[in-house]
């Protein structure tokens, strides 16, 4: 309790955010940045506090690509949060995150959320999984195109005119970091509204890339936050949870 009303009184809006049951999407595998266990720790410290109720659904267990317990989960959710990279879903699965979308319900994606449901050209899809390519452009509202200079950490800086955002709220981007790759996403939909840019040292052959966006999906104007911070170094800066504890709230709003 004193969590959450600390939390309304340092950012205000947060307050109009009631208890919800946020739905964690993840996947465990060497690629995907330790996302099980940041969602995990995220949901502990972060997330139940607040008193939300968190269900987190891994993938591959027991099979690569399914999530299992995700349909049932999301027929309640007010959130989702997606962590995941290049799974294909049954089709079921893939209706139900659909489903929640087109209800109007929120997404959250980090990182390799930008390309969840994207097999690589050497893929081979099973016949009985379903893939989404469009997902990148049509839902979060940017591309995947790869990374400036891989590997490499890159600053963090303010989108112009996102000052006075409440995402920003109790953020300092001088304390940011990235510190595995700044993904190429640009350029982003005309509706899209940067909060966060990154920019890569030396060797960089591509402008500066937004880190961290808003906007809405579909006719009922679903409410999407991505970022493509993510690595566990990432996600360790207070700031950077605090930046999706916002999110989170700023989702949730209505």
């Amino acid at each position: 309790m004193l969590s959450r009303l600390l939390l309304a009184l340092v950012f205000g809006f947060a307050v109009a955010a009631p208890a919800a049951h946020i739905v964690i999407m993840a996947v465990e595998e060497p690629d995907n940045y330790d996302a099980v266990n940041s969602m995990r720790s995220f949901a502990e410290r972060e997330l139940r506090p607040l008193g939300h109720r968190v269900t987190l659904v891994e993938g591959d267990k027991p099979v690569k690509h399914h999530f299992a317990g995700l349909v049932e989960a999301l027929r309640d959710a007010d959130l989702l949060v997606l962590f995941s990279r290049r799974r294909f879903l049954p089709e079921e699965q893939m209706a139900a995150v659909r489903a929640h979308l087109n209800a109007g319900r929120p997404l959250l994606g980090i990182r390799t959320a930008n390309h969840a449901f994207i097999p690589r050209p050497k893929d081979v899809v099973d016949p009985g999984l379903t893939i989404w390519p469009e997902f990148t452009r049509e839902v979060l509202g940017g591309e995947n195109t790869g990374y400036e200079t891989q590997g490499l950490p890159y600053t963090v800086a303010t989108a112009p005119g996102a000052t006075a955002s409440p995402l920003l709220a109790g953020v300092d981007p001088a304390r940011l970091r990235g510190y595995q790759s700044l993904y190429r996403v640009l350029p982003l939909a005309s509706d899209a509204v940067p909060l966060l840019i990154g920019t890569a040292g030396e060797g960089a052959t591509s402008p500066p890339q937004p880190v961290a966006w808003t906007r809405a999906y579909g006719p009922k104007r679903a409410r999407i936050f991505y970022t493509s911070l993510g690595a566990p170094e990432d996600l360790q800066i207070p700031d950077a949870r605090r930046l999706l504890v916002n999110a989170v709230a700023w989702t949730l709003a209505r």
